[in-house]
């Protein structure tokens, strides 16, 4: 009888090289890597049978899945196959004997045919081989050991050349990575010889030398088509009752709290088909952090079949917010609208300025028509994420230098050398007619830099938050068996998100410039740290001003790469052409450049995003008593570390002394400190600014 385990596995959804969806499994390496490991393998085999000794009377094996392995190998260089015989039993030692015989041993049984059947004649294979060896087990000091008591190599029929024991049936073998790419590739609609073909292809073979023949493919399909349709029926019983249970917990908490949103649809049959909710404390958190929302769409239930979509934010400290999240049946355009409209009912009809998302063209149509007035960009972490099992295959060794030209491309300056770089690469690497090359290139006004500049991202666009999210979410789906425990899981990371938390590192001045003090006691630690980033590189910049008061600004030590910054007096606004400003809400290098030039202590208040500062934590996460206790304890490190230095360097002795044992000492403690927990929650780790 077929069981399913009731086990919820949430798998990654991505596309596949045939672009769609609902394939699972992603093919990793290229056809070369595959080549090369295969013959990898079957080079250590040939070399391992080349020196394999014949089985012996008195030999030893730990136990009798060795022994049969070990003549396995001997009767595949041999040119036959074995196969398992006799076994007896003792109620003492359990399986004592094993005889492992020749795939001919024995003979055919006579197979009865009643009246009207019709059986088509086969040829047994069986012929009476004498070949075979025979294991007995004994225990020696408590240590179980097999011993060969029998062993016969003398066969009565023909032994096989390498290229034919290969196709005996004990040795066509499908490996799990093969089962997987077959699996997706059926998915794909691709017929039983094309996928023999691809195979093929990516191992870097001749036809006919795969380990495995047709048949076995299509049986293997066939075989696993049977298993899917017999779970069917168990599924469809378990999908129906947990999304009901799920469904009552809702209500359930709706009637203890009632802040608590949710909403769900039905189906033709009267089964819940979507279903959504957020907490109270999500949507405060949404009323003063909306700016930005990254909605996550990249995770599915296998169990359920259902698509998981997170709304997610970043706080003023770089930390992820849930605001919510959804269940949803597919990732058509109406399941997506579904999702988008409740989700602005939740959050009381307030539009984000900005939504993030996976590449996807049917939550792309749904974006246009829920929220119009939404700048949409899409993650490029998810973009660069595809590139490899999009164009590894068809570009080979080109690939990595597809890669440096589409990283180039993502950063262009202009459209206009976007576009004159775009249309130049596809050529080069012979891309017209690809469908992944078009995709991208029809959706390049949300993701390339040279078309979403300025779109405010609060720092979201990153790789660092793109992991985050990506921790954050696999807590969410580690071990969760149903729906319920789902639930209950997203609710103790929700109330975790709004508890007290440790404050982040305190950052130090670094330049003693006014304005970084000044800046320093507005700004949270994580705001603070890039604005700081910015400011420290501002002084390897020169500005040249311009007769109309605007300012030209470039490294000192780059010719080109220079920026533009109109300085506005009457109202002090400045405006960076590199828009960094504009995107993250922290000034860029070349802006401050100027400010200093002004001999400004402190910068306009424009300058402060309410998002960024101190005060706008929804929850009181900092205090000044740190800070200042951050500042004694760095004065007195000094003070010892000058103290000490100086007593080291009056003798020779003294400063070998100080050497060794500081340098023990100090690896001591980061060893400790290394394996401390590196924070109590999430955190976005700060990433440097692309633009320079």
């Amino acid at each position: 009888m077929t069981t399913i385990s009731s086990k919820n596995i949430w798998m990654r959804r991505q596309q596949c090289p045939c672009g769609d969806w609902k394939c699972y499994v992603s093919y990793e390496g290229d056809a070369e890597e595959t080549s090369m490991a295969s013959q990898l393998v079957k080079s250590e085999t040939n070399s391992l049978s080349e020196t394999m000794v014949a089985p012996y009377v008195g030999m030893v094996f730990k136990s009798d899945d060795e022994a049969f392995e070990y003549y396995s190998n001997f009767a595949r260089k041999n040119g036959f196959s074995i196969r398992k015989e006799r076994s007896r039993l003792s109620p003492q030692l359990g399986i004592y004997k094993r005889d492992f015989v020749c795939y001919r041993s024995g003979f055919a049984p006579m197979r009865k045919k009643l009246s009207g059947e019709h059986h088509r004649d086969r040829k047994s294979v069986r012929c009476g081989c004498d070949a075979k060896m025979h294991l007995s087990k004994e225990v020696v000091q408590d240590v179980t050991q097999w011993f060969v008591v029998q062993f016969s190599n003398v066969h009565n029929h023909e032994l096989l050349e390498d290229d034919q024991v290969r196709l005996l049936p004990a040795y066509r073998k499908i490996h799990e990575a093969d089962q997987e790419r077959i699996l997706l590739l059926s998915k794909a609609g691709f017929p039983i010889h094309r996928i023999v073909k691809v195979l093929e292809l990516e191992k870097g073979i001749q036809g006919g030398q795969l380990p495995f023949l047709e048949r076995d493919v299509r049986n293997f399909v066939q075989n696993r088509k049977k298993i899917v349709q017999e779970n069917d029926a168990l599924l469809t019983e378990k999908r129906e009752n947990d999304t009901m249970e799920l469904l009552d917990i809702c209500k359930a908490t709706k009637e203890a709290d009632e802040e608590f949103v949710y909403d769900f649809t039905m189906d033709e049959n009267n089964k819940v088909e979507n279903i959504a909710w957020s907490y109270s404390d999500s949507v405060n958190a949404y009323s003063m952090f909306s700016d930005v929302v990254y909605f996550d769409t990249s995770y599915r239930s296998i169990t359920y079949g259902m698509i998981f979509g997170a709304w997610l934010g970043i706080d003023n400290n770089g930390r992820i917010i849930l605001f919510g999240c959804a269940l949803l049946q597919d990732e058509t355009v109406g399941s997506f609208v579904w999702a988008l409209q409740t989700f602005a009912r939740f959050m009381k009809g307030r539009c984000p300025q900005t939504i993030l998302t996976d590449l996807d063209p049917g939550l792309r149509d749904a974006i246009q028509s829920e929220l119009p007035s939404t700048k949409h960009v899409m993650s490029i972490c998810n973009i660069l994420s595809k590139l490899s099992s999009w164009f590894s295959l068809p570009l080979g060794s080109q690939f990595s230098e597809f890669k440096s030209e589409f990283d180039a491309l993502y950063h262009a300056e202009s459209a206009e050398d976007f576009e004159l770089r775009w249309s130049q690469m596809v050529p080069m690497f012979g891309l017209g007619s690809d469908k992944h090359i078009a995709l991208l290139y029809s959706h390049r006004m949300s993701w390339a830099v040279s078309y979403t500049r300025g779109y405010f991202l609060a720092r979201m666009a990153t790789t660092s938050y793109s992991k985050s999210v990506d921790a954050f979410l696999k807590g969410l789906f580690s071990a969760q068996t149903c729906l319920r425990s789902f639930f209950e899981q997203v609710g103790i990371s929700n109330n975790l998100q709004n508890q007290p938390r440790q404050q982040m590192p305190y950052t130090h001045i670094k330049t003693f410039i006014p304005i970084e003090e000044h800046s320093r006691k507005i700004l949270t630690p994580f705001a603070f740290n890039a604005f700081q980033h910015e400011l420290v590189l501002a002084m390897q910049y020169a500005a040249s001003e311009m007769a109309n008061g605007s300012y030209l600004v470039r490294h000192f030590k780059k010719m080109d790469g220079e920026r533009l910054v109109i300085w506005i007096p009457e109202d002090e606004q400045i405006h960076c052409s590199c828009k960094e400003f504009e995107s993250s809400g922290i000034l860029c290098r070349h802006a401050l450049r100027v400010f200093i030039l002004k001999n400004y202590f402190q910068l306009p208040e424009r300058y402060f995003l309410t998002r960024w500062r101190q005060e706008s934590s929804f929850v009181c996460f900092y205090d000044q008593a740190p800070q200042q206790n951050h500042d004694e304890w760095f004065q007195e490190f000094q003070s010892l570390t000058k103290t000490l230095f100086a007593e080291s360097s009056i003798s020779k002795e003294r400063s070998d002394y100080i050497r060794r044992e500081l340098t023990k000492e100090l690896t001591r403690l980061l060893n400790e400190v290394r394996d401390m927990p590196e924070s109590d929650e999430l955190a976005m780790d700060f990433t440097l600014s692309p633009t320079e």
